[in-house]
């Protein structure tokens, strides 16, 4: 008899094309505009979309001059949206603009250094993959990645913006055994319709397969794995033409896929001194170090803030009985090895260069990009050092 524990888990990513990611990107890449102007700028940027028409919101203040039109249309045509086929254009969208300035209530705690807001804030990190990031949201995220890949290359050229992918892994004893199930929905033209036109043919399933499927997940796929490719039969009516978008409203996607417990807040559009973000890639940063460290399989980080305050209310780590380390022995160590203020964080990590654009879509963690800093796992010698095991 068995005593396995077994389980399944599900995490999905979506395309860049997607509503909510056309929100994230138009609202960071706004922020990276200006910040490239004034890196002491203060930015909270909001975005809605929807058939036709988009309009960016939020309070922002700085010594900046942009086009926010301009940018909006560059990163929309940058995306993808380029033709009314795909039923929203970057030339023919109406923009809204009803940016304000921060309230004078919030900036007379940030002035001083404390956070821009209340909250609580979710690092993670796990053993399952080389990134340090379970499985499920990996394995979805690079299948994304591959959907626009192919259609910006022209491999697939049939293929619209807008796409969604999720991973099913089966679990035994708490590690990923087998891939379970795929689903895999993209946007395309009519040419791939079969003659109903319900329906894309079998050759261009196989097709999507052999290209995105097949090619991200190779020898993970068994027999016994379900596929589901466009399983409505077709998706000729995507992105903001479809649905409207809003940003933040993709934070599991942004972070661990459901594997852990998240604050709440969500992270494009936002500078440093909101800490719904920069405590988040903190919180990440030291989960990840002290998994690298080999102190636990498993890692959960929470800090917390209070509005006008530096320092956090709160510092919580758990490894949650999968290591040789628990979390009441770590938490003063991570308060001693790193800075936690958001000052302190912005300074530490270089979070007041104009890198965010290219973090909105397809996850914030787990990506080994120059810029994200917070997945360096520099301390880990010197948590080796206060810590012995």
């Amino acid at each position: 008899m068995s005593n396995e524990q077994g389980y399944f888990f599900t995490s999905e990513s979506v395309t860049e094309g997607h509503p909510d990611k056309v929100c994230d990107i138009v609202s960071d890449t706004i922020l990276d505009a200006i910040l490239k102007q004034d890196a002491k700028a203060r930015v909270a940027c909001e975005t809605f979309i929807s058939k036709g028409v988009l309009i960016v919101g939020g309070e922002i203040t700085t010594t900046a001059k942009i086009n926010a039109r301009e940018i909006i249309k560059g990163a929309i045509k940058k995306i993808g949206y380029d033709k009314p086929s795909f039923g929203f254009d970057y030339n023919t969208c109406a923009i809204m603009d009803t940016i304000n300035t921060q309230s004078p209530d919030i900036a007379m705690g940030v002035d001083t250094g404390g956070a821009g807001d209340q909250g609580l804030m979710i690092g993670f990190a796990c053993k399952e993959t080389s990134e340090f990031m379970p499985l499920p949201i990996t394995l979805a995220h690079k299948l994304s990645r591959r959907l626009a890949e192919v259609r910006k290359k022209g491999i697939l050229p049939y293929l619209g913006p807008d796409g969604k992918t999720q991973v099913t892994v089966e679990y035994v004893d708490w590690k990923p055994k087998r891939i379970d199930a795929v689903v895999l929905s993209t946007q395309h033209t009519e040419e791939i319709l079969d003659k109903t036109g319900n329906h894309i043919t079998r050759k261009f399933k196989e097709e999507i397969f052999d290209n995105v499927i097949s090619h991200v997940l190779g020898n993970l796929i068994d027999k016994n794995t379900k596929m589901y490719i466009n399983p409505t039969g077709k998706f000729l009516y995507g992105g903001p033409s479809a649905d409207t978008g809003l940003t933040g409203r993709k934070i599991i996607v942004d972070t661990y896929g459901g594997m852990t417990a998240h604050g709440g807040g969500a992270f494009s559009g936002k500078d440093y001194t909101k800490v719904d973000r920069s405590a988040c890639y903190m919180a990440r940063h030291i989960a990840k170090n002290i998994v690298a460290a080999g102190f636990a399989e498993r890692c959960t980080v929470q800090l917390a803030y209070a509005i006008g305050v530096a320092d956090p209310v709160s510092v919580m780590v758990d490894t949650h009985h999968s290591g040789k380390v628990s979390g009441v022995i770590l938490e003063p160590v991570v308060k001693k090895i790193f800075p936690l203020t958001p000052k302190s964080i912005a300074e530490y990590l270089q979070l007041r260069k104009p890198i965010y654009a290219q973090t909105a879509a397809y996850g914030h963690f787990g990506r080994r990009e120059k810029d994200f800093t917070w997945e360096d796992t520099n301390k880990v010698s010197e948590l080796q050092k206060v810590i012995k095991i």
